[in-house]
């Protein structure tokens, strides 16, 4: 039903409306920028600190920044605004939604020309290039704003390592060494040794980058809409299966679909999970223990392997308030000042370090470095050292996703995932399962968005 609404244009542009928004300006009223977000606390507020810091630097406009439920739901919230002529300035939309938003062009307003139109520049040369290229078009022209780019990450409880013997300061880097430290884990009574979040962008995608594997034909969407799965392939499919029997031993705990596994770690249930850098927040606020981080672990008999992870988050689109209903200059103005805000180095470099979430520029990066956060909070550079693994070259396969429909796909994929850890099916069945429904949903995709 989404995606119909979506293909089928229920998103206008129109320049109907439109004003000049000087004369508010002129009578000392600022300019409303509404921003509809998908962070939870403590995130969620630290986004919400960052538009009433930008607010507070300047009098014209003034970013109201609210929270709108989870990603999906903000998407959801953000089209049956746009239906009653009343959506957001601005709205944060998860990267796997970036080619749903490509394909609603009536909707929202491209950065490229955002930028163009209003005069500001951003200087996206200094973006990292795995967040740059998952946001850009063909031609390299930006589609939408950057923010909260995250990668996945280990992180883990290092008195657990110490109660198993094991080195607190060397998580193990391939997987058969990380199922044998799950076994001393075990043996030393930690009842839920690994667990991850986000079970297909960890296992699947993440997993897929790594070992410079295709997740899709036509590099992962990147070259068309008539893309087709191939995550059935016996990497994935050793992998899989391995996951089922490592929780039939007790070794692994599948904590629940997208972020639902976040809290087992900082709660002290489970020795070390797999999740997103920006984790890393909530296990400061709420972890009571010695903890560290590391980069995701591979096999290491496959070629190439490990290149660099793939990113995460989402990135902030401008759109049209609705059907018929166009903004003023001055809101388009704003929303433009209030994304080259987020690009200023001292604002990207604070949000880095507040929340774990990538530095998004490399000016920000070298700040940080600079300032000696790194040497004090060892294991807050890793996110960015892994991006960058393999000299930060980007192969075909590592450069990210761009599927019609993924958030569908990946619900598809997880109650396939689901269907194997209760015992209903083995990994090959699994994803012959998911390869064959995602493929539904790709060409359903496909025949609403041809042109």
């Amino acid at each position: 039903m989404l995606r119909r609404t979506l293909a089928k244009g229920a998103f206008a542009l129109t320049t109907a409306g439109i004003v000049t928004g000087r004369q508010a300006i002129a009578q000392g009223a600022p300019v409303d920028i509404q921003f509809w977000h998908g962070l939870t606390q403590p995130l969620g507020g630290m986004l919400e600190q960052i538009a009433a810091d930008f607010n507070n630097s300047q009098q014209r406009y003034r970013v109201n920044a609210t929270y709108r439920g989870s990603y999906a739901e903000t998407m959801v919230a953000a089209i049956a605004a746009f239906r009653a002529n009343n959506a957001p300035n601005i709205v944060q939309m998860f990267e796997v939604g970036t080619a749903t938003m490509m394909a609603a062009t009536r909707a929202t307003k491209p950065l490229w020309e955002l930028l163009q139109q209003t005069g500001v520049n951003i200087n996206f040369d200094d973006v990292l290039p795995a967040v740059r290229g998952y946001y850009s078009l063909p031609d390299g022209r930006m589609a939408s704003m950057p923010f909260n780019s995250s990668t996945a990450v280990a992180f883990y409880n290092k008195d657990m390592f110490r109660k198993a013997d094991l080195d607190p300061e060397a998580f193990p880097k391939t997987w058969p060494a990380v199922a044998d430290a799950a076994r001393k884990l075990k043996a030393a009574g930690i009842a839920t040794p690994m667990t991850t979040s986000w079970p297909t962008w960890l296992m699947v995608e993440q997993f897929s980058a790594i070992h410079d594997l295709p997740l899709a034909t036509k590099g992962n969407g990147f070259g068309g809409l008539d893309a087709e799965l191939t995550i059935n392939n016996p990497l994935m499919v050793r992998h899989m299966q391995n996951l089922i029997d490592w929780q039939k031993e007790g070794l692994f705990r599948y904590g629940g679909r997208d972020n639902a596994a976040d809290g087992l770690l900082p709660s002290g249930e489970c020795a070390f999970t797999f999740a997103s850098s920006g984790t890393r927040a909530r296990i400061l606020k709420e972890a009571k223990f010695d903890w560290g981080t590391a980069m995701l672990p591979y096999y290491d008999d496959v070629p190439k392997a490990p290149l660099n992870s793939i990113i995460g988050g989402a990135s902030l689109w401008s759109m049209n308030k609705g059907s018929g209903v166009g903004r003023s200059e001055a809101e388009w103005r704003g929303v433009a000042e209030f994304f080259a805000w987020l690009a200023k180095p001292d604002v990207a470099a604070k949000w880095h370090t507040d929340t774990g979430y990538l530095p998004l520029t490399r000016s920000g990066y070298e700040q940080v470095k600079a300032s000696g956060f790194y040497k004090q909070n060892v294991g807050a550079d890793v996110p960015i050292e892994q991006i960058l693994r393999g000299g930060g070259v980007l192969t075909e396969n590592s450069r990210g996703i761009r599927l019609g429909g993924f958030p569908e796909i990946r619900n598809i994929i997880q109650e396939e995932m689901e269907r194997a850890f209760q015992g209903q099916q083995d990994a090959k069945a699994l994803l012959e399962n998911a390869t064959r429904r995602g493929n539904v949903v790709l060409r359903n995709f496909e025949r609403a968005n041809r042109t």
